[in-house]
């Protein structure tokens, strides 16, 4: 039995759909093959459920939760009794597609941004999918959330079915933010799931932690912050300080700080360069922040420093 709950969510950048199904053990229904172009999430409220995704079998339990990616393969076979759930699909809607009402994908790439844009959890989902940016495993078909967040995931699953059922004053503001909520919880879910695996796999870490330094290194002149880092390689802020202390022996701020000190040296090499200028093009926001990071990291200021150099003082 299925029924239909919901076709989308206002103005959120989002095409979002869902339906209720109950399956039985042995009906029909069990090993038909489905093949969507979205994401789809499907919480079980009970029963004992055996998806099969592109040939890799995984079993969940009453009040698990699964989110299949786009254009794979699956079946759903009920192992006991019935199995009610709730399923919910999602693509990430384009600016440009919106018009249209369709939507594209965009390579995951890299970068961090916000928390909650429109595009992290697209990008998380098939980083996470991956196995990150190591190549230790061939690309998983699906996630599964088994933290704290899955049960705010299944009642967050809940209100939206019963929102959907009524029609109470301002029915579609709600629904968009459910819309949000539950990506904040998907977010949360899978940063937690992908930092615990970080814990069992240390060689992973290490992996996250070179390619945040590549990437300070590459933008050390820019604006960036320890969250903008840890943003980067999908990691809590907490979480991504700690692994790059335990690898590199300093705090990520103390290394952005020691690239940006290391060119200002370069550059107070030529004579041509106002102290002033070098500060803004090797990212400090003022000359006078600028002086205080050098004389901590040289034991003299930029012009001190300067002089050395040139008249081999």
């Amino acid at each position: 039995m299925e029924k239909s709950i919901l076709d989308s969510v206002g103005s959120i950048p989002l095409v979002f759909k869902g339906m209720e199904r109950t399956m039985e053990k042995g009906s029909p229904e069990p090993g038909k093959k489905s093949q969507h172009e979205y994401h789809e999430l499907t919480y079980l409220r009970s029963g004992r459920v055996e998806f099969e995704i592109d040939g890799r079998r995984t079993i969940v339990e009453r009040g698990g939760n699964i989110v299949i990616l786009p254009g794979r393969v699956h079946t759903i076979n009920v192992l006991e009794g019935n199995a009610d759930m709730v399923v919910l699909y999602f693509v990430f809607e384009r600016e440009g597609h919106r018009r249209s009402g369709t939507a594209s994908t965009q390579d995951p790439g890299r970068g961090a941004g916000s928390e909650v844009s429109r595009d992290t959890l697209e990008r998380f989902l098939h980083f996470a999918a991956d196995g990150g940016y190591t190549d230790d495993k061939a690309s998983e078909p699906f996630l599964s959330i088994r933290g704290r967040s899955r049960q705010d995931i299944a009642a967050i699953a809940e209100r939206i079915l019963r929102e959907s059922r009524g029609e109470a004053y301002a029915k579609g503001l709600m629904m968009q933010l459910l819309t949000v909520e539950l990506l904040v919880a998907l977010a949360r879910g899978l940063r937690e799931e992908w930092e615990e695996s970080l814990r069992k796999k240390t060689g992973k870490a290490r992996e996250l932690v070179r390619i945040a330094r590549d990437y300070i290194v590459e933008n050390f002149d820019q604006d960036i912050s320890v969250a903008d880092a840890a943003g980067y390689v999908f990691l809590s802020q907490g979480y991504f300080t700690r692994a790059f202390r335990d690898e590199t022996g300093m705090s990520p701020m103390a290394f952005l700080m020691q690239v940006r000190v290391a060119r200002a040296c370069k550059m107070l090499e030529q004579r041509d360069m106002k102290i002033s200028g070098i500060a803004s093009m090797v990212g400090f926001s003022s000359p006078q922040r600028f002086n205080a990071a050098f004389r901590k990291h040289t034991g003299m200021t930029p012009m001190e420093y300067r002089k050395t150099r040139l008249t081999g003082a």
